[in-house]
C-alpha cells in the first residue's frame, strides 16, 4: 500500500485549517428537491453537503407526525451532543407563520426539528444511509460531515428551507 508523502499530508492539514479559519458561514440553504445543504459566506457558496430529509420531502412540514421537513426561515439556534442521533443542530422550527397555520387548521405543527448525524449505534455505511429519505422531517448528514458543519456554522446562523 502507498503511503502519502508527510509533506502532502501536512499541506492537506493546513489547507483544511485555513478554510476552516477563514470561512466565515453566514447563511445555510436546503434544496429539498435537490437533497443538498449549502454553506454560504456573503451570498458565496462554501461547501455543499448531499442531505437525507423526511420521509415525505415534498411540501412543508404542517403537524407533528407527517415526516415531512419544515420550509421557510428559521434560525440553527443550538447544538446538541447527547441527543439520539450522532450530534444535532436544533432549527427554530415552528416559526409564527407555522404555528398560526397549525392554529387555524387545528393541528400541532410539532418541533425537535434539527440538522443531524446518523442514528446511534446504526452500522451501515454513510454512503447507503444518504441514498433514501429516512428521518421524521429532520435534515441528516453523516457523521463526518455534521463535525464538520458544527465547526463552520455558528449558532444563531439563519438557514432557509425550500422545495
Amino acid at each position: 500500500m502507498r503511503t502519502k508523502s508527510p509533506s502532502l499530508v501536512l499541506m492537506m492539514f493546513i489547507t483544511c485549517l485555513s478554510f476552516s479559519a477563514m470561512a466565515q458561514i453566514d447563511q445555510v440553504l436546503v434544496d429539498k428537491s435537490k437533497r443538498r445543504l449549502y454553506l454560504l459566506e456573503q451570498g458565496e457558496t462554501i461547501k455543499t453537503y448531499r442531505i437525507a430529509l423526511g420521509k415525505f420531502p415534498q411540501d412543508p412540514k404542517h403537524q407533528e407526525g407527517d415526516q415531512r421537513t419544515p420550509e421557510g426561515d428559521y434560525v440553527l439556534d443550538a447544538i446538541n451532543l447527547h441527543s439520539n442521533f450522532y450530534k444535532a443542530f436544533h432549527i427554530s422550527y415552528p416559526s409564527a407563520k407555522d404555528i398560526a397555520y397549525a392554529q387555524q387548521h387545528g393541528l400541532n405543527p410539532g418541533g425537535d426539528i434539527h440538522i443531524h448525524g446518523l442514528k446511534n449505534g446504526y452500522q451501515r455505511p454513510p454512503e447507503f444511509i444518504q441514498s433514501f429519505d429516512w428521518t421524521n422531517g429532520c435534515i441528516a448528514l453523516t457523521n463526518q460531515e455534521m463535525d464538520e458543519l458544527i465547526r463552520l456554522v455558528p449558532v444563531g446562523t439563519p438557514i432557509h428551507i425550500t422545495w
